[in-house]
């Protein structure tokens, strides 16, 4: 019989942010695999959890979620946390639920803490709609790309940093953003934990007279929708309908197709596009 996968969320700070389920789970799993043995020993002495633990992090995920799920298929359970927060976000993780799907094996996730969501909804920014980015890329030419996709995202962003690179990190956002409304989350449920509601050059003014301290939160307002639309009509300004459609033909679209793009593109009904092309044609 299969054993099962828990994904247990930990405490991101204040201890007392541990459920009792996921205390109950530790405690009965026949294995717990952590990022971090050393910081997680302390959080396990505290709940007084004896359960034998093995390290599964970055640099192990692969051949270490074969050993894993190897346990499981002879029918153990294995809890798996993080060094702070919900499993799977922003973590390896990720890997090892992969591997359970493939196997076979149940995952059973146990909720609890998760900064990404805390620090969106005491944000003030517009949480029906959000993208969570964790760390950007620190190779340039990724960190350049998505910073480009992100100046043209609609939906309130959340992003991790350290404060080492805080400001780094703000210069760059600010350059491919503009001055957007942001909300800094600074140390969330610990002793200094803040929320501080401003824009990207605001913190910048800011944290440039200030040495960041504590992990960071960034929660930043997304581009307006009227934004986008204004810039792509000036982007097709001075395009007819009809040539909008004969550009997309020339590469070799079907006329359906490009009827589609050209919608797409301006922000019009298929029907629009539909009637300027009949005219043009007739």
């Amino acid at each position: 019989m299969e054993g099962i996968l828990y994904l247990v969320a930990t405490p991101i700070g204040n201890l007392e942010d541990m459920t009792f389920r996921a205390v109950r789970i530790l405690k009965e799993a026949d294995e717990i695999a952590a990022e971090d043995t050393r910081n997680s020993r302390k959080l396990l002495t505290h709940f007084d959890i004896h359960t034998p633990m093995t390290s599964y992090h970055e640099f192990n995920k692969y051949d270490k979620a074969e050993i894993l799920v190897g346990h499981m298929l002879e029918g153990k359970t294995i809890a798996l946390i993080t060094d702070a927060g919900t499993p799977g976000i922003s973590d390896p993780g990720e890997v090892l639920v992969q591997r359970c799907f493939e196997a076979g094996i149940p995952v059973v996730p146990v909720p609890g803490a998760c900064a990404a969501v805390n620090a969106l909804v005491a944000s003030g920014q517009r949480t029906g709609r959000f993208a969570f980015e964790a760390f950007l890329p620190a190779d340039k030419k990724e960190r350049k790309q998505r910073l480009e996709e992100l100046g043209r995202e609609t939906r309130t962003m959340v992003i991790y940093e350290a404060p080492h690179r805080l400001v780094r990190t703000l210069e760059e956002l600010a350059g491919v953003l503009g001055d957007r409304p942001l909300t800094i989350c600074k140390e969330l449920t610990k002793k200094h934990e803040t929320f501080h509601m401003t824009s990207l050059q605001g913190a910048l003014s800011m944290y440039r007279e200030t040495e960041p301290r504590g992990e960071y939160v960034l929660v930043i307002a997304g581009k307006p929708e009227e934004e986008l639309e204004a810039e792509r009509a000036m982007q097709y300004e001075g395009l007819s309908l009809a040539d909008h459609m004969r550009k997309y033909l020339a590469e070799g679209k079907e006329e359906k197709e490009a009827m589609k793009a050209v919608a797409a593109d301006r922000g019009i009904s298929k029907r629009e596009v539909y009637r300027a092309w009949l005219d043009e044609k007739d």
